[in-house]
């Protein structure tokens, strides 16, 4: 399961008229707007796909100017990766020993940004820093 926010921007005199099709849609779940034609809604789908039609649907509603996915959580994802740490490959052997010096800890990139956690641990592992 997949949900997802979104920020939708329309002119502030058409906020209400959007934020009544929004309402009516049944694609989303509508939450607030402020008066400068900002709505904050949220999606769900069972994948990534499910939720593009949705966020169509949104996007083709008279008045939407923009409707910008901001925040997203996957479900799927976040078990795998539950998996994989839950496994103890996750975190390097170093970052569990008390007896390591900290200054010795050598940077080895954003974690965010690798691929393969398993793989990139093993390799930190391996430089024995």
């Amino acid at each position: 399961m997949n949900v997802s926010s979104i920020v939708v921007k329309t002119a502030p005199k058409y906020i209400d008229q959007v934020v009544q099709s929004l309402k009516d849609c049944e694609v989303c779940d509508y939450h607030m707007h402020d008066g400068q034609g900002r709505i904050i809604i949220t999606i769900e789908g069972d994948n990534v796909a499910q939720e593009l039609e949705k966020l169509r649907v949104i996007e083709a509603i008279p008045h939407v100017v923009t409707a910008d996915m901001q925040m997203s959580y996957s479900e799927d994802e976040l078990d795998a990766h539950m998996e994989v740490i839950a496994g103890g490959n996750a975190v390097p052997k170093m970052l569990n020993d008390d007896n390591v010096d900290i200054a010795s800890i050598k940077y080895n990139g954003d974690l965010k940004t690798r691929d393969d956690l398993i793989t990139f641990t093993k390799k930190f592992d391996e430089t024995k820093r």
